[in-house]
């Protein structure tokens, strides 16, 4: 039944049968249509067949007039009809009909046509009826010799098929496609007799596998892969077949097609675990990766590497420079996937090499345009940044160099290049004095706000002789220009002419012009010249004359509203003079510096308040400001002070480092511990077991599992309970409850039902239906259930995204009477999305970036009775499957107000992002406040917010 679905839904469009047509109808458009007519009509009658109506009243009328026809699109469809129509009788006899069908059958199996042939023996493949196969067989075997390639290879199936169901039938059948293949030159009719040899006969595969051995190299792809096939199973039966088996699969691994280079390599790491081997079938299944065009293909191939680098800890490590080859695909998923492998191999030996590549990798992201340019220099500069930290002796070399682009990359990329060098100067103290020259340096040629607030914050805190804090000083008053800054700019506005007009000039400035006129002829005949200026009037033109002039980096951010980096300049002065008073004994230098600092704040809080900025200074800025200048004046006498400035902050950061490094550690334990073996496990010899055929088929089933997103883990009987889902009442007519199992595509409902009642229920059916973004892929088919009897069902449900859904349908069987019709209603089952929400990190710039770009939102209002703002944010955690990015030390402490950003991702790749906001109103009060969701989609937005957990939390 499962292969018909997966013809017929592929080519026929089944329609719900809402009109469906009577009995007499459909024996009227049989007996009197036409072939399209006949098509349709067919179509008609398997659409009402699979929905449960055996219709055993038009198998004659199929017979008489569909069967005779010469339609090979009828033809097809008439042997769907055959595989699904009832053939038994209610006593379990063969249905007198059936005798004429078996007519036609032989009469299609010897038809000149070889497409009707083909057909005919594909469907003869699918019978399981000894009474019908046995008069065919002769025919069947008769195929075998034809002349055409198609009828063979459908020949050998069907041979094989008939061998498998119902050997008595055909006891030779080994033998038969034994010779078959000796004899048979087509390509693909070898590799399908082979196939089937293998599934009838292991004995006689192996024997012709022996006799064909030295060829195998030479043979055509498709044979290739089914012997590749055999060989594994049959090394794990035979193991003295091993050495010459490997000595096979490393000549295969020299093949001239990517697919058998790919099934040899697997094969020889299935099969060995030697360094050498498993080294060559790396290094094959890396030049694939290179090779191959399509993005699929080098993803999947480098998931195996991967896996090979897991089981084999430290045998890979020579081809770290050969997996970053694959930098060279225009993909960034692959480029992505290639780097976390490179980056898990590396080690002292090869780091400067990767380090190298790395950094040519990233001069290219400056001069050469790639796709989606920006995020690939992100992730180079991760990367660059995990090797530093992991491998202190190259972390000199990678700050200078990414330092020198600081002033090229963009935004968000010169931000995770700060954040790098912030980790590095606090590790490394001995790097500290060359770090903070190279970044004063660059003061004069940074652009951007962020870049500028990281760069200040460094000077401030690691400037720690009183040469560098005199040389910083110097650059800072460089990029800052005259001060105060008010004054010289009313200046600059006073300079300009009051008559002077301005025009735009291409580069986006304005600059002084000539005044324009024309000529006038006045009441007594003289003439005059009436002046006007071009756009605007002089006042507005000549301030935005002097806005629009090139001014220094750190001023122009100031005028331009940046006042938070204002805050920060004013913290890194302050730092600055208290740290020069400590290291100096120049009292009257430090006094300058105190005053010129105080006069630089003062003046950024004066033109903050004046017309020359973009928008007007805030009011937490001010206080920041102040609080500086407050501090600047009272240090001498208030020695906490000092300590707060100069030792605190960077306490602080030290403690958000080490957190850091814990995170770190804590997630390479992990994945240590789940590869760790402990010292009084078992030891498993395969030798040394009975079944080790049996041992090797349930380590494939366990395989599949895991491909299919399966959990291999042994679930526990409580467990298990959990996800029972009941369905129906204990006093309906019908019991039914469904084990619901969930993977990572799709939902498995394994259902149980039982016949409460004294009858027999006929053609009992169970139809489940959705609503969201799910999909049924097989309706179950009917079934006879006798008194108290119960039977199991299994439905798939296909989830293609994460959001919200409802799974719901009914129990139909048939009454006492043909006409009568009993439904039951089952209950609601709720998809939960907490199944496809997996906790996540990334960087604070890529989190910024997402919130940015991310169009839906849903915000949520808390009021919670939580005890503390901490316990609502686990609570919160819990309930959403989200990390939160917010960093422990960011946390601590006695506060009343709690903010925290929060990440996911689901198995469908959507991201998923959450910002608290809370406080706790009195020591007994509510917790209040809000928690606003963002996604890229706005069903999984919606679906967070809905979550039973979070409204609980929020209750």
């Amino acid at each position: 039944m499962a292969s018909f679905l997966e013809n017929a839904y592929s080519l026929v469009h089944l329609d719900n049968t809402a009109d469906q047509p009577s009995l007499q109808d459909l024996k009227l458009q049989l007996e009197k249509g036409t072939d399209e007519t006949k098509m349709d009509t067919m179509r008609r009658i398997i659409t009402i067949m699979l929905n449960g109506d055996p219709m055993p009243q038009l198998l004659m009328h199929i017979i008489r007039f569909v069967m005779p026809s010469r339609s090979k699109s009828l033809k097809k469809l008439l042997y769907f009809y055959y595989e699904i129509c009832p053939k038994l009788d209610a006593n379990g006899k063969l249905k007198q009909e059936m005798i004429l069908v078996c007519n036609g059958i032989r009469n299609d199996l010897q038809h000149p046509n070889e497409y009707i042939r083909g057909n005919t023996l594909r469907f003869l493949c699918k019978l399981r009826e000894p009474e019908l196969i046995e008069p065919l067989l002769s025919s069947a075997r008769s195929c075998l010799e034809h002349r055409h390639a198609y009828v063979r290879k459908n020949a050998v199936w069907a041979v094989a098929s008939i061998f498998q169901h119902s050997e008595s039938l055909i006891p030779d059948a080994p033998e038969l496609i034994q010779t078959f293949l000796e004899t048979e030159t087509d390509g693909t009719c070898k590799r399908n007799a082979f196939a089937a040899l293998m599934s009838i006969s292991h004995q006689k595969a192996l024997e012709y596998l022996a006799s064909t051995f030295d060829g195998i190299p030479n043979t055509d792809e498709l044979l290739q892969l089914a012997e590749l096939e055999f060989i594994r199973k049959d090394a794990v039966q035979n193991a003295q077949n091993k050495a010459k088996y490997l000595r096979l699969i490393f000549d295969l691994l020299d093949a001239s097609t990517s697919t058998v280079i790919y099934e040899a390599a697997t094969s020889l790491t299935a099969l060995t675990s030697n360094p050498v081997a498993v080294k060559a079938a790396a290094g094959k299944l890396i030049e694939l990766c290179i090779k191959e065009a399509d993005n699929n293909v080098k993803l999947i191939v480098l998931d195996r590497v991967d896996q090979l680098r897991i089981r084999n800890e430290g045998v890979l490590d020579d081809l770290t420079m050969e997996i970053l080859r694959v930098l060279s695909s225009p993909d960034i998923d692959v480029r992505r996937k290639a780097l976390s492998i490179a980056l898990e191999m590396v080690s002292s030996k090869n780091v400067e090499e990767i380090v190298m590549l790395l950094k040519k990798e990233l001069a290219k992201t400056v001069d050469e345009q790639y796709e989606k340019n920006s995020e690939y220099r992100q992730l180079l500069i991760q990367s660059i940044h995990n090797c530093a930290i992991r491998f202190s002796e190259i972390a000199a070399s990678v700050v200078d160099l990414l330092m020198d682009f600081i002033a090229d990359f963009n935004n968000n990329s010169a931000v995770d290049v700060i954040s790098f060098v912030k980790e590095v100067v606090e590790k490394f103290p001995a790097l500290r004095h060359s770090i903070v020259d190279r970044l004063v340096s660059t003061l004069s040629e940074v652009r951007a706000g962020k870049v500028y607030r990281g760069v200040l914050w460094v000077v401030g805190e690691y400037s720690l002789e009183e040469r560098d804090i005199r040389e910083a000083w110097k650059r800072i008053r460089a990029s800052l220009g005259e001060i105060p800054i008010l004054a010289s700019e009313q200046r600059l506005l006073d300079e300009v002419p009051e008559d002077a007009t301005f025009k735009d000039q291409p580069n986006g400035h304005s600059k002084p012009s000539a005044p324009t006129g024309s000529r006038k002829v006045l009441a007594d005949g003289t003439y005059a010249t009436e002046s006007a200026l071009t756009s605007q009037s002089a006042a507005a033109a000549r301030l935005e004359a002097v806005k629009a002039a090139q001014k220094p980096p750190l001023r122009q951010l100031i005028l331009d509203g940046d006042y938070y980096l204002a805050t920060v300049l004013s913290s890194t002065l302050t730092k600055l003079v208290m740290r020069h008073s400590e290291v100096s004994q120049d009292t009257a230098r430090t006094n300058a510096l105190r005053a010129e600092a105080m006069l630089i704040m003062i003046s950024i809080i004066r033109v903050g308040q004046s017309h020359f900025v973009k928008a007007p200074i805030d009011e937490d800025s001010v206080d920041r400001i102040m609080c500086c200048v407050r501090s600047l004046a009272e240090f001498s006498e208030k020695k906490e002070l000092e300590t707060t400035f100069l030792e605190d902050t960077r306490k602080a950061f030290r403690a958000m480092v080490q957190v850091e490094d814990r995170k770190r550690a804590a997630k390479e334990a992990v994945e240590k511990a789940k590869t760790a073996v402990q010292v009084d496990d078992a030891i498993p010899i395969r030798q040394f077991t009975k079944k080790a055929a049996l041992q090797g088929a349930e380590e494939i089933e366990l395989d599949l599992a895991k491909a299919t997103g399966g959990d291999s883990t042994v679930e526990t009987v409580s467990s298990k309970l959990s996800r029972v889902v009941q369905l129906t009442g204990f006093s309906d007519a019908v019991y039914a409850e469904a084990y619901v199992t969930v993977h990572q595509f799709d939902i498995v409902l394994d259902v149980l039902l039982v016949n409460q009642t004294l009858e027999t229920l006929q053609n009992l059916s169970v139809e489940f239906a959705t609503l969201g973004d799910l999909k049924v892929v097989e309706r179950p088919t009917t079934h006879n259930l006798g008194p108290r009897d119960f039977l199991n069902v299994q439905a798939t449900v296909k989830v293609s995204s994460t959001d919200t859904g409802v799974i719901f349908g009914n129990i139909v069987y048939d009454g006492a009477s043909s006409t009568e019709t009993h439904v039951v209603i089952l209950n609601d089952i709720h998809a939960d999305i907490m199944d496809y929400i997996q906790p996540a990190h990334c960087t604070e710039t890529q989190f910024r970036t997402m919130w940015t770009e991310f169009e839906w939102e849903n915000k949520v209002n808390i009021n919670s009775k939580a005890k503390s703002l901490r316990e609502f944010l686990k609570q919160l955690m819990e309930s959403t499957n989200m990390a939160c990015l917010t960093p422990e030390a960011s946390l601590k402490g006695d506060c009343r107000f709690l903010s925290a950003n929060l990440y996911a991702r689901s198995v469908f790749g959507e991201d998923a992002l959450a910002n608290l906001s809370i406080e706790k109103e009195g020591e007994d009060g509510p917790i209040t406040g809000f928690v606003r969701i963002r996604s890229r989609s706005q069903g999984l937005a919606l679906s967070l917010g809905s979550l039973k957990g979070l409204k609980a939390s929020a209750a």
